[in-house]
């Protein structure tokens, strides 16, 4: 986890390493406290780099990671909507960390659309334990646009992946809400098909 916060230093010029040592020592602040958790601190030092610099798109990344983190979805979105199409070539671990807080950003502000093809991308390169999450959130953003039928599937593949990793934190609680969930979804579908043939 260290070295993955230690590569972005290339953002800066090596003209401004040399020449500019405090704020070669700035940007490694930034990552220190990035790294130990606390965002806010993190986020005032990259903003005042990246107004001096403006940082590549992998420290825009940080950026919108610390605004998730500290609950300011909106700004989170914008930062990792611009940055996550740069930064195809990083290990997928680390953007499966992206697509999931820009998912959840997106989740967060009602915006369901938007928030599908993050989770699904999350999906793709996350660990196994950690698909369930996303399938569930799926659901809800399907439920929550009334589209029974994908709302269903979410749900059931979330339901299949908690009963697969039955370690994950959430999953004992979700296993059982998920079934019911899914029922509902069943029936909203029956109901919908059945008014659509009237």
């Amino acid at each position: 986890m260290v070295t993955l916060f230690l590569l972005p230093f290339s953002a800066l010029p090596v003209s401004a390493q040399k020449s500019k040592s405090p704020d070669t020592e700035k940007l490694g602040k930034a990552l220190d406290y990035f790294t130990s958790g606390m965002y806010h601190e993190s986020l005032l030092l990259f903003k005042a780099l990246d107004k001096e610099y403006t940082l590549n798109a992998r420290f825009h990344a940080f950026m919108g990671l610390c605004y998730y983190y500290e609950w300011d979805y909106q700004q989170a979105c914008t930062y990792l909507d611009e940055a996550i199409p740069k930064i195809e070539s990083l290990a997928p671990h680390e953007r499966s960390v992206y697509y999931f807080a820009n998912a959840e950003s997106h989740f967060n502000l009602e915006q369901y659309a938007e928030a599908i093809p993050f989770y699904e991308q999350h999906i793709m390169v996350c660990y196994p334990n950690e698909k369930a999450d996303s399938f569930y959130r799926i659901g809800f953003c399907y439920m929550f646009q009334e589209e029974w039928g994908n709302a269903c599937e979410g749900f059931e593949s979330a339901l299949s992946y908690y009963t697969q990793h039955p370690e994950v934190k959430s999953a004992r609680s979700r296993i059982a809400q998920l079934k019911t969930m899914i029922e509902g979804c069943r029936e909203k579908l029956q109901e919908s098909q059945e008014s659509s043939h009237i």
